[in-house]
């Protein structure tokens, strides 16, 4: 493997980890889909005064995740649902379907995802790329209401 031709780095910070503050964020989803989330968790890293650290998102749910994912393109939010029917499609004989043809797809594709996110937080604001959102990944058909755990660890103002 070749070496890179060009690398930079900042100097590394140090801070205290000196305050864990919570919320708990309740979303009401329409059905299948992506719901962005980065606005809501921008306001509370700025509601708690975060300086340097990290927010952590986790929901509490099995058929509903959350994701980083390109915020520029709406195309590509619709590519990754056809994909995720893909891998886990309705109606091919899943044994668990006590709530209807969709419940274990649900469940498949958010362990295929993730139920949490970990986000560094740096100056006050979160660490996200240029087209990086945050994103609850509703997996069912009807609506739910979601609740994802909000939690920054680190230095406050």
């Amino acid at each position: 493997m070749a070496a890179p031709k060009s690398l930079s780095r900042t100097t590394p910070s140090s801070v205290s980890a000196s305050t864990i503050t919570s919320s708990l964020l309740t979303v009401q989803t329409s059905g299948v889909g992506f719901t962005d989330l980065t606005a809501e968790v921008a306001k509370f890293v700025r509601e708690v005064h975060a300086r340097e650290g990290a927010v952590t998102l986790f929901i509490r749910h099995t058929s509903a995740s959350l994701t980083i994912q390109e915020n520029a393109d709406p195309a590509v939010l619709v590519d990754l649902t056809t994909a995720l029917n893909r891998l886990a499609p309705e109606n091919v004989g899943w044994r668990h379907d006590t709530e209807g043809p969709d419940d274990m797809p649900a469940h498949i594709k958010t362990m295929l995802t993730a139920t949490s996110l970990h986000v560094p937080v740096l100056q006050g604001a979160l660490a996200l790329g240029t087209w990086q959102a945050i994103y609850l990944v509703e997996h069912r058909a009807r609506p739910h209401r979601r609740e994802i755990v909000l939690q920054f660890i680190g230095a406050t103002d």
